[in-house]
């Protein structure tokens, strides 16, 4: 995702001062089980508000994370025993291998950095990744995470495709240009990369075609000076210190050519459907709108307005489209680890923290779930969530001032509901889907429900429509899930492979059933296997405590330790930096949000703050001289200008070594462009894990995940 110049220039400026209407014998099965047991007040709300959501509700879920949790957590053995891990020091320690972790530990490689990134899961990629299953002797693999990515084949402003620039790799791609969906009043398709097609749309599909048309084109009228922006500055010229000042003065010009720019800063981080509800009152369009905002986790109402500038911008380019990484999601992690060990850097899989060491108020290291404890010359980074970094911080009464508060309050902060999944494999002989032009699709059952009800909106995604390597000839496999809004209570007192369970997971996945149904009606008569992933598995197989998609900060508001701008402006999201010295967070918990795009973007901002201006410059320099889309990274001659006033300053100095026990501050390494592994400092250069393997390795699935 991409951002506005207003949004990156908020940003700055805080840096420096510090998814179906359900049946209603399901929602009685939510509050018979749920009922039985109904722990705080706070859980019995995260229930009670998914039993009747009208459109305008918005749905947010919370925990007190300091309390112990009354049911144990599942684990499988599919997903590792967490006991590697050596002992060892590091500059930087990167906790998880999402596509945020891997991106900051890539990065931090290339600027010179000796990185170790440690997965808890034997595989890496977060949720984006994949898992096969071996049937009648031939493998099928299915994703388990996101499906739809746009930019990715070719140059753009995708801030993951511009990382695997930076790093020299390339991950191949088959590509689509359309959404489709299954609407109450039935099938139609979202043409991307084509702002002709797309009015034609609204003319065939609209309530009021021509008023539609007048009111999207107003819409981005309204929004032009914002989206325009996207070329002005890149999320990958952040840093959260003074130095911001230097590497995004190349965005200079622009500024100086819109000052009314300034003017929607406060609209930048509010909520879109404010200025939806001032413009636009065709249903249709409204209902598309909150569709194309549900992937950050909202609808319209509750989503930030800078969320849609991309979509306004990119999606009627006429080189748009979606893309299927060829052998899976998995890909795209491994696209990462390839950079990261080209410069040096490590994984470590199945390696599991249990606590982040703090010595004098300062990160200095990690202890594994095995006792080894490694050390972090630099900085300890946090992939995880805030949930499950908070976890990690123990507690100890010598953490630093400031840490019990922003623990709290972080371990509180309200998040996205759960995902249900459904995974099937088909025999696709006599199979006809000419109906059908791609292979993601979103489904929806009543327009006047929430689209974070999990019995409302799902999607399924028929990847080996594009990729056959998938699965055998002849045969499909299809990823269907639901929207954010599973509430977690009604599981977590249930057994995995109990009656109970079982029977409960089929009576939450029959809408997937359904909604696949829509296109593939005879499929229960072509199934070869099935799947169905609850939100136990998620968690365990994904590492998101109570299987939460994300945080749900929604926009309007400023989330706590939002830095001085959540005091004038609704910035919704939590401070890169924490009271802990030393200790960043990146992922899709941070700025600039969910999404792979926006995790792996976080992933660089945290690595550029670690490293010095004149390292980001150059870094920023290099990959604008890659492809003329890119030249607006560079930040020009205008760097010099604040280059003499932050560069002593930069990195803080914190991230310089300068605080805390150890006694040789680290040594900051001179960017090298295209720095090839040979290149890198001698004490940089380590063995790849023993555990990465260069085959996806075909797993059983676990217990929960079993047909």
């Amino acid at each position: 995702m991409k951002f506005s110049v207003a949004a990156l220039l908020s940003l700055q400026l805080m840096s420096s001062c510090s998814a179906f209407a359900p049946h209603r014998h399901q929602n009685r099965a939510i509050t018979k089980i749920f009922s039985e047991d109904a722990g705080t007040s706070g859980d019995n709300e995260n229930v009670l508000q998914t039993e009747n959501t009208s459109r305008d509700k918005v749905m947010t879920f919370s925990y007190d994370m300091s309390l112990e949790p009354k049911y144990e957590k599942p684990t499988y053995p599919g997903t590792g025993n967490g006991l590697s891990g050596d002992e060892g020091e590091y500059d930087v320690i990167v906790i998880g291998s999402g596509m945020g972790g891997l991106a900051c530990g890539a990065m931090s490689a290339k600027y010179g950095d000796k990185v170790l990134v440690l997965e808890s899961h034997i595989k890496c990629g977060g949720s984006a990744h994949t898992f096969s299953r071996i049937h009648n002797g031939e493998k099928y693999s299915f994703e388990v995470g996101p499906s739809i990515f746009e930019g990715l084949d070719r140059p753009s402003l995708n801030p993951l495709r511009i990382v695997f620039d930076i790093l020299g790799e390339e991950m191949p791609v088959k590509t689509y240009t359309g959404l489709g969906y299954w609407t109450p009043s039935g099938y139609w398709r979202f043409p991307i990369g084509s702002k002709s097609a797309f009015e034609s749309l609204l003319m065939e599909q609209a309530e009021d075609g021509p008023k539609a048309v007048e009111e999207w084109n107003a819409l981005r009228a309204r929004l032009k000076t914002l989206g325009g922006s996207t070329t002005a500055v890149s999320l990958l010229n952040l840093r959260q210190d003074a130095g911001f000042l230097a590497t995004t003065a190349g965005s200079l010009p622009f500024v100086l050519t819109h000052p009314d720019v300034f003017a929607d800063l406060p609209l930048t981080f509010d909520s879109l459907h404010k200025t939806v509800d001032e413009i636009v009152t065709v249903p249709f369009l409204r209902n598309f709108i909150d569709t194309m905002c549900i992937f950050c986790g909202f609808p319209a109402k509750g989503a930030m307005t800078a969320h849609m500038l991309y979509i306004l911008e990119r999606f009627f380019d006429e080189s748009a489209c979606y893309a299927v990484p060829i052998g899976g999601t998995c890909e795209m992690g491994n696209t990462l680890q390839r950079g990261l060990e080209k410069f040096g850097g490590k994984l470590q899989l199945n390696a599991h923290v249990d606590e982040i060491l703090v010595e004098n108020d300062k990160a200095v290291g990690v202890r594994l779930k095995n006792g080894n404890v490694l050390k972090a010359r630099k900085a300890v980074v946090s992939n995880a969530t805030p949930f499950d970094t908070v976890k990690m911080l123990g507690t100890s009464e010598s953490l630093p001032k400031g840490v019990e508060k922003w623990r709290n309050e972080l371990g509180k902060l309200p998040r996205h509901g759960a995902i249900m999944h459904l995974f099937i494999a088909i025999d696709a002989e006599g199979l006809d889907l000419s109906h059908i032009d791609d292979p993601a699709h979103l489904v929806i059952q009543d327009w006047g429900r929430s689209m974070q009800d999990s019995q409302n909106l799902c999607s399924f995604f028929i990847p080996s429509i594009l990729d056959k390597s998938l699965c055998p000839e002849g045969k499909h496999v299809i990823h269907v899930y639901s929207s954010g809004g599973e509430p977690y209570e009604p599981w977590e007192k249930l057994k995995p492979g109990s009656e109970e369970y079982e029977a409960y997971k089929e009576e939450r996945a029959e809408v997937l059933w359904r909604a696949v149904e829509r296109c593939i009606p005879d499929i229960r008569d072509r199934v070869e296997f099935s799947i169905i992933g609850s939100p136990l598995a998620h968690e365990a197989f994904l590492r998101r405590d109570r299987g939460t998609y994300g945080m749900a900060w929604a926009a309007g508001t400023s989330a706590p330790h939002a830095g001085l701008l959540g005091g004038v402006l609704p910035f919704p999201f939590p401070n890169l930096k924490t009271p802990v010295d030393g200790l960043l967070r990146c992922g899709d918990s941070c700025f600039p949000g969910i999404g792979t795009p926006s995790a792996a973007a976080s992933g660089v901002i945290a690595a550029n703050t670690m490293t010095t201006v004149d390292n980001h410059i150059e870094m920023l320099k290099e990959v604008s001289d890659l492809d003329p889309l890119y030249k607006f990274l560079d930040p020009g001659f205008a760097a010099n200008i604040y280059k003499p006033f932050v560069g002593p300053i930069t990195p803080s100095k914190e991230l310089r070594g300068q605080k805390g026990m150890r006694p040789n501050p680290t040594k900051h390494v001179p960017y090298v462009a295209n720095r090839a592994e040979s290149e890198v400092r001698i004490d940089t250069a380590v063995e790849s894990s023993t555990a990465v393997q260069s085959e996806e390795p075909v797993t059983e699935p676990e217990p929960a995940l079993r047909e």
